[in-house]
């Protein structure tokens, strides 16, 4: 194996530490024969996969390589992992897989051509992975990450330990931070910043903006073969977003302030939510897996709304954002025809400590969601437990 790749992967694996594991490392059918992790840009793929490597290298001999290795400017993937099979390896991690040329069909060939190795690929840009699904559907599992949930953020930066909840639980007001004698302060905290783990990095609102920018510059305009000034037109519309949401989408007034056809305006936002930029909030009108219609326009994430909505950033959306960014990972989040949110025939109305009940008088199963409280009572569930599902 070239010496180049082996001193990468060794001094990754030095850098990594393996004291927190995000929820997705016990769900990875990782002795499948082929798998692919991917998820949106900054929420550590990359370290779980080293940390696995790092914690199983005795068992069988591992190769990490990165896509965008100078490597492999000169070298295929199949010639690769021609060369490690030979020479006895047995699993091999190829990262940021979407940034390699015909990665799909490469991927294919090994997968057939070598029946006794294990194949894990990562990839930032879900876009390009969709894309090149079709030629691995049968072959590979995909698993979805998302960002930091409130109960791995408190174990990560707080070194508090909570286990996870179902909603059934959280419903009956059993989810407690007994550790945290007071959970507001962290789960305000949180809010403002606790969705991606380098959240503790001094250059954090750096890498944040870098996140957004290589997201909507590139991995977007690639996937959809736009020109510069496209790609900078969609940058525009996430910024109309981020001064709106939550908001239903009126496509006539957009396609006017962005300039582009309203009849591609859809597209856009498609992508932006594949892409991890945007939650789309549905109706069930066509069925509730992404095929219903567009209710409302949130950003992603409390962090991304926070960075991009500055001091305007208004505090209901926050809660919103929240609610639906958690709550989507475990279960089907819809639009309430009363309220807010519904999720499996319950219907959620979110919002401050004096939130009523007077929205949920028609719902057949209500709760009112409040922010602002430590603990709730019968169908009053306090914001932050919504936290606590992964």
């Amino acid at each position: 194996m070239d010496i180049a790749l082996v001193e990468f992967m060794e001094g990754l694996l030095k850098q990594t530490t393996s004291t927190f594991h995000r929820y997705m490392y016990d769900r990875i059918s990782w002795e499948s024969r082929m798998f692919g992790l991917v998820g949106p840009r900054g929420v550590g793929k990359s370290t779980m996969i080293l940390q696995y490597i790092k914690e199983h290298r005795e068992k069988r001999r591992m190769l990490y390589v990165t896509a965008d290795h100078l490597y492999f400017s000169s070298h295929t993937l199949a010639e690769t992992v021609d060369e490690f099979v030979k020479e006895g390896g047995e699993q091999i991690f190829i990262d940021e897989i979407h940034k390699y040329e015909n990665w799909s069909r490469e991927l294919k060939q090994i997968y057939d051509s070598h029946t006794d190795l294990i194949v894990g690929f990562t990839g930032s840009s879900v876009l390009d992975i969709y894309k090149g699904f079709s030629d691995l559907s049968r072959r590979a599992p995909i698993f979805m990450m998302q960002g930091l949930s409130f109960r791995e953020y408190l174990w990560l930066r707080h070194a508090i330990e909570v286990p996870v909840y179902t909603l059934s639980e959280i419903l009956e007001n059993k989810a407690r931070l007994d550790a945290a004698r007071h959970p507001l302060p962290l789960f305000n905290d949180y809010l403002l910043k606790g969705y991606y783990p380098f959240s503790d990095d001094c250059n954090y609102e750096i890498r944040l903006r870098q996140v957004i920018n290589q997201t909507m510059e590139v991995d977007i305009p690639q996937y959809a073969h736009m020109t510069a000034a496209t790609g900078r037109k969609l940058k525009k519309l996430l910024a109309v977003i981020a001064q709106s949401v939550p908001f239903k989408p009126v496509m006539d007034s957009l396609s006017t302030v962005i300039g582009v056809s309203r009849n591609i305006l859809p597209d856009y936002f498609l992508y932006m939510e594949q892409a991890g930029m945007i939650g789309q909030l549905r109706n069930d009108t066509g069925g509730i897996r992404g095929i219903g219609k567009v209710e409302k326009v949130y950003l992603d994430n409390t962090s991304l709304a926070y960075l991009l909505g500055g001091e305007a950033t208004d505090i209901g959306n926050i809660r919103e954002t929240f609610f639906y960014n958690q709550m989507r990972v475990t279960t089907e989040v819809i639009s309430s025809r009363i309220s807010d949110f519904e999720i499996a025939g319950k219907t959620f109305e979110v919002g401050g400590k004096k939130k009523g009940k007077k929205q949920l008088t028609d719902a057949a199963e209500g709760y009112v969601v409040r922010d602002d409280i430590e603990y709730g009572s019968g169908k009053i569930i306090p914001l932050w437990a919504f936290g606590l599902t992964y």
